[in-house]
């Protein structure tokens, strides 16, 4: 088998259902299979994944063990040449796996491959691409002196290059080079597992890879908003990525420790006073065949227009000051809705995704929030 698509899933049941739908038209050509692991989930999470993906292999914890821990399991089980760690929130392309897989075959010592990635409103997310957060190269960023590396700036959105860190909500990599690092460190029960693995793939010799000819959309469904809860995880993992792999010695680290309260400080303050503020939209902008009007029980102008009317959109955008665009997948690709969102993000709309044979829409109303579920009955 070619690869393994391993998904940890935790309350996020219709995020779920449309990655997977993804992915499964994704892996149509390719050799693959997918694992979901939930930990212990309290929507239906595991009951639609037996109804509508029965060819998935799912693995229901007992307790919710963490994303490492979760994720080493799904990998265990995991019989491809390639495993991709994937979140749960992402839609993927059609032609994704086959695209990035070409390219992991040609490179003969790779670590990790990435791609780029994008919220729900089109918006790049650099995290994407990064630079290991060494203690001075970090303690530069804190202070505003940092020119770039942290996120590593030298190369463009779309470009393909060499990098130190990825991010884990997308990681494609060889399982026995995943297994020969140690996989995902359990000492992290969230975040921080995704720059530590990073960093022992190139500790070993490899090289790390950013694709960013490939778009995936991550709507942040499940670690969402950099809120005071993230904060607090966030804070956790960097303070045990610094002890793992730098000596607890020397003003570098001595700057690092007072450097990450200082911001933990300076970010408490100012989350614990922004709202998430979600703009509250009346026109839409329907490309589909499903009857919404009917079935959506919200006030919304919607104007419905056929996918041969693309070519129009942006016209009718400014006519009709269009604040909302949905999609129909099945009248459109993944991939050609994921390129819709790109051309269209400088246009200020918002964007939500009708999966095919689905009652739900799924999106982003906000950069700094969860990605939102409408539901149309």
């Amino acid at each position: 088998m070619k690869v393994s698509v391993v998904i940890v899933n935790y309350n996020v049941r219709y995020f779920l259902q449309l990655c997977l739908d993804s992915v499964t038209k994704a892996l149509k050509n390719v050799d693959g299979e997918i694992i979901v692991v939930d930990n212990v989930s309290k929507d239906s999470s595991c009951q639609m994944v037996k109804d509508l993906f029965p060819e998935v292999i799912l693995i229901e914890n007992t307790e919710n063990v963490g994303f490492s821990k979760a994720n080493n399991q799904g990998v265990a089980l995991a019989t491809g040449e390639y495993v991709l760690i994937l979140n749960p929130d992402t839609v993927v392309g059609e032609d994704l796996f086959e695209e990035m897989l070409a390219f992991a075959d040609e490179q003969s010592n790779l670590g990790a491959l990435g791609v780029r990635l994008v919220d729900g409103t089109g918006s790049f997310l650099p995290e994407s691409k990064r630079g290991l957060p060494r203690p001075k190269t970090s303690f530069k960023r804190i202070i505003g002196l940092e020119s770039g590396g942290y996120y590593s700036n030298y190369l463009t959105k779309d470009g393909v290059g060499k990098v130190e860190v990825l991010v884990g909500a997308f990681m494609l990599l060889k399982k026995e080079r995943y297994l020969e690092v140690g996989g995902f460190d359990e000492d992290y029960f969230m975040y921080g597992e995704d720059i530590d693995l990073s960093y022992q793939l190139t500790k070993y010799g490899y090289t790390n890879y950013y694709y960013g000819k490939s778009t995936v959309i991550h709507y942040k469904g499940e670690s969402t908003r950099k809120d005071i809860k993230y904060l607090k995880h966030f804070h956790g993992a960097m303070n045990i990525f610094y002890k793992k792999n730098f000596k607890n010695t020397g003003l570098d680290y001595l700057f690092m420790k007072a450097g990450i309260k200082f911001l933990f400080l300076i970010k408490y303050l100012k989350l614990s006073n922004i709202p998430i503020v979600i703009k509250n939209t009346t026109k839409i902008l329907f490309i589909g065949k499903t009857d919404i009007s009917i079935n959506l029980q919200l006030k919304k102008d919607i104007i419905k227009v056929q996918p041969q009317e693309l070519i129009k959109l942006e016209e009718y955008i400014r006519e009709y000051e269009i604040e909302e665009i949905w999609f129909e997948e099945g009248v459109l690709s993944y991939q050609e809705i994921i390129n819709q969102i790109g051309t269209h993000k400088f246009a200020e709309v918002l964007f939500k995704i009708l999966p095919n044979n689905a009652n739900f829409l799924i999106g982003s109303n906000t950069a700094d929030g969860r990605g939102e579920v409408i539901f149309l009955n």
